[in-house]
């Protein structure tokens, strides 16, 4: 999809700011560029959509050598998502998000239609379209930014530390957001940032990179596991790479893989009897084809008891998933931060695969904090 071949960036001065860079991106693949300040990420982005022009060396995009387009139609063709959003103040959101379909003169209907769909994506109503920038949060705006870069649907976003000026907990739900957004429409992303925690969430494969020249490159449990350097494992942090040392990581190793379900057509009854069968207080519902749905509770039975015949009716539908590749430590934390019981896990369909509880994770918890202590205990006895 894209290949930087044996790249370079010398600025006036003589100061190389990207040396000899050599790295392909797969098709679909999400890589987070990541360095300390100075270190030539930036560069490296926008050399792509040639903001930045390099000195040496060959960009390939689908085989094709950038240095050979016109660069107007180059831009058109790729997404491109920044810190400061740029959303136009005096334009409307759909303007806003229509911008580059506009310019490659898409008629008004297919504009809007695009605009609404991918409105739908994001979650936010259709009567947004006709508000202005300023009429919303920073959040909104950012989710704004990141819809213009996928309007005229291209296949690789360049995304320069979008959500660095938001709020942590703003900055953590466009990230699972935009994650999996990405993983539901296959795009190749190119990420810049400059933390590595958020690096450690996004991406398929990370790219560290020092004063201009790229030091190692890995997926996040890689790089984890087998820092290339005395650099690369004090830029990742010592408390990081202790996390990454047990054996334990993705959500699917810890699962319970047989969750306790019911299906949206059984009756309320059915509900109390199999709670009680199985010890249970929550039920997974699912349809026919094992697709999550939602759940039922004690509580929700006991309020509805009287008015519905079915889970069907009275099923919660609002529910956080995760899948069998996610980071253990994610999960973790978003139980512990939410006060959830369990997480379902599912696949790309949304397709039940298991179920994580707290007490899937109290034997985790307990070996990481008190295991080799509770050994050396017991060698002494």
């Amino acid at each position: 999809m894209l290949k930087f071949d044996y790249v370079t960036k010398v600025y006036s001065g003589g100061k190389k700011a990207v040396e000899d860079l050599k790295l392909e991106v797969e098709q679909g693949e999400f890589v987070v560029i990541i360095g300390p300040s100075g270190c030539g990420k930036t560069t490296t982005m926008k050399m792509i959509n040639r903001l930045i022009e390099p000195s040496e060396g060959s960009i390939y995009i689908k085989g094709e050598n950038i240095l050979h387009k016109n660069q107007v139609e180059l831009r058109r063709s790729i997404g491109y998502v920044i810190q400061q959003i740029g959303l136009f103040p005096h334009m409307t959101i759909m303007e806003n998000i229509a911008l580059v379909p506009k310019l490659l003169k898409w008629p008004e209907d297919r504009r809007k239609n695009r605009a609404e769909e991918l409105l739908k994506l994001v979650n936010m109503n259709p009567e947004y379209l006709y508000r202005y920038p300023h009429e919303l949060s920073g959040g909104q705006q950012q989710r704004i930014g990141v819809l213009r870069a996928l309007a005229a649907d291209p296949p690789l976003i360049l995304m320069d530390e979008p959500f660095g000026a938001l709020d942590p907990i703003t900055r953590e739900s466009l990230q699972e957001e935009f994650k999996n957004l990405q993983q539901s429409l296959g795009k190749t992303i190119i990420f810049v940032t400059h933390d590595m925690d958020e690096a450690l969430k996004l991406a398929d494969r990370i790219v560290i990179m020092r004063e201009g020249k790229l030091v190692q490159v890995g997926t996040p449990d890689e790089i984890l596991r087998n820092p290339a350097n005395e650099f690369v494992e004090e830029f990742i942090g010592k408390e990081r790479l202790i996390q990454a040392r047990p054996n334990i990581q993705t959500v699917g190793q810890v699962m319970n893989p047989n969750p306790v379900t019911i299906s949206v057509d059984k009756s309320l009854s059915a509900s109390i009897q199999l709670m009680k069968e199985r010890r249970v207080d929550t039920l997974l519902v699912v349809d026919e084809r094992n697709i999550l749905q939602g759940y039922i509770d004690v509580e929700i039975l006991d309020q509805n008891r009287k008015k519905a015949q079915q889970v069907g009716d009275v099923l919660e539908t609002d529910i956080y998933a995760v899948k069998k590749e996610d980071l253990l430590r994610d999960t973790i934390r978003k139980i512990l931060k939410k006060g959830m019981k369990y997480v379902p896990v599912v696949d790309d369909e949304n397709r039940l695969d298991g179920i994580v509880t707290r007490a899937n994770l109290v034997d985790i918890v307990y070996d990481s904090i008190w295991g080799e202590e509770d050994a050396f205990a017991n060698q002494d006895q």
